[in-house]
């Protein structure tokens, strides 16, 4: 259904899933699991996986806080994209990465779920991509001091509402780990 007719095929973008970020954050080794799952998969169905990884005054290359969690591990041969803006998409290489691998239709996985996931759902939305939200692959941290719901209710709402995106030659769904299917149909 993505807009790119000559894109059928999908990726697994992960996002941010970074020592610095996932300290902290809500439900983290069981997200982790999941993560490592759908990564499994993807590469069990030669399904591209593309890794994003944010730099910021708070995540400084190459410190430890930027590094990805230990228990994930991209091959050299998966692309990592590196990024400065909550969107994946915003000033880095990932249209062309994804346009060269015939792709129109992302699985998202990662953090956090109120920032960099919900900037790159709506960033792929726009674009023309389908976008899938692996409801048990995302997280954030809880923010509740500054008065943001707490990160259960930021994580369900997020899942909720994006379940029902729909537009014109494109969907938006959510999807636990164990249903992902990486079937572009």
């Amino acid at each position: 259904m993505t807009t790119f007719p000559d894109r059928p095929n999908t990726a697994l973008l992960v996002i941010d899933v970074q020592n610095g970020v996932m300290d902290g954050a809500h439900d983290r080794d069981a997200v982790i699991a999941n993560i490592n799952a759908l990564v499994d998969k993807a590469r069990a169905e030669n399904v591209p996986v593309v890794w994003v990884q944010h730099s910021s005054e708070h995540l400084i290359r190459d410190s430890e806080s930027w590094q990805y969690v230990p228990e994930l591990t991209r091959r050299d041969s998966e692309p990592l994209v590196d990024k400065s803006y909550g969107d994946s998409f915003e000033d880095t290489d990932l249209e062309a990465l994804l346009a060269e691998r015939g792709v129109g239709r992302l699985v998202v996985a990662g953090a956090q779920t109120d920032a960099c996931i919900r900037s790159t759902l709506h960033g792929a939305f726009v674009r023309g991509y389908d976008a899938t939200l692996v409801v048990d692959a995302h997280t954030t941290e809880d923010l509740t001091q500054y008065g943001a719901p707490p990160p259960e209710q930021v994580i369900a709402h997020t899942n909720l509402y994006w379940e029902g995106q729909l537009a014109p030659g494109r969907r938006g769904e959510a999807v636990a780990t164990a249903d992902v299917s990486f079937d572009a149909a």
